[in-house]
């Protein structure tokens, strides 16, 4: 094979097809979708997000990451990480909130608004860090294979899914644009566990195992609720306006009320209420409204059995 015929950097396109497809492609932004620039006002950073959300788990559970601390610099640590994490959550807010009124930003106190956001995330760690240990307590009382606390927050993924997701519903209350689904779906691309940051989440959430899940915008879930892998909590329709276009911010999703069980595959549409105390077994479907202490399973399948014949 003659290797000059694939030298480093050979040019395929000469110049005059080079500024055509440069031409065609700069066509495809004059409608400014898909395209971030300095004038339009800057998108948040998803590398900065990433480490916002781990200065976040980093106070939630102070030492379960790289860098471990003697208990007389708890104070000291907590400190450091809370300011690091002041300092992000403004910028990143101050970011999404510019870029959400473009260039005419005379009317909007953006800095006002980002501090009052971050405010209250802040303010909010403590009760999140109480909420937790219950989601904590949970997974270990709901798993007989879980052999301590530590194990539970070192590799159980809900648990990462859970933080993630309480801290994006703080922003997401505080109508704060793009910051919250970008969280939930960095924590979605590390677990498989989809939690939309609208979602409303009770004490003692214990998803097992969790790949698959999708909890929906508009879903509540109460306390004591364990939840298996592969259920969806979904819309059934998606009621449109007159001129067709989706009517966004509807109720739309299910309320599952304290003490309830959904075994893996269960499908739950609608904005429909499941009662306390109900299990859904595997692989059903719901879509009306079931009463407390409700136990559904489907009806098991007909199995046909074939084995083989022995050779003589």
């Amino acid at each position: 094979m003659n290797n000059t015929l694939c030298r480093k950097n050979r040019a395929v396109l000469n110049d005059d097809e080079q500024n055509k497809l440069l031409d065609t492609l700069e066509t495809t932004f004059e409608d400014n979708i898909g395209v971030n620039y300095l004038e339009g006002g800057n998108l948040p950073r998803r590398s900065e997000i990433f480490d916002m959300i781990n200065l976040m788990l980093e106070l939630v559970f102070p030492g379960y990451d790289d860098e471990l601390f003697h208990i007389s610099e708890l104070r000291r640590n907590l400190r450091h990480n809370l300011e690091k994490l002041e300092s992000a959550l403004f910028d990143q807010i101050c970011r999404v909130l510019k870029h959400r009124c473009g260039n005419n930003c005379s009317s909007c106190n953006i800095a006002e608004q980002s501090g009052e956001a971050v405010k209250d995330v802040l303010n909010s760690i403590p009760s999140i860090r109480e909420i937790l240990k219950d989601d904590i307590k949970a997974a270990f009382a709901g798993d007989p294979a879980a052999m301590s606390f530590d194990e539970i927050i070192l590799s159980y993924p809900c648990i990462k899914t859970i933080t993630i997701q309480r801290f994006a519903h703080l922003l997401y209350l505080k109508k704060i644009p793009l910051l919250p689904r970008m969280m939930t779906e960095y924590a979605h691309s590390m677990t498989g566990i989809d939690i939309h940051p609208g979602a409303t989440l009770g004490k003692g959430v214990f998803i097992d195992h969790g790949t698959g899940v999708v909890v929906g915008e508009t879903a509540i879930i109460g306390d004591n609720v364990r939840i298996y892998q592969g259920v969806t909590l979904g819309a059934l329709s998606f009621p449109k306006d007159a001129c067709g276009m989706l009517i966004k911010g509807q109720k739309r999703h299910p309320t599952i009320e304290n003490d309830v069980i959904i075994y893996a595959g269960a499908t739950v549409l609608g904005d429909i209420t499941i009662g306390s105390h109900s299990i859904i077994g595997g692989n059903v479907w719901v879509t009306e409204t079931l009463a407390p202490n409700t136990k559904i399973t489907a009806k098991l399948p007909e199995h046909f059995v074939k084995v083989a014949k022995k050779e003589n």
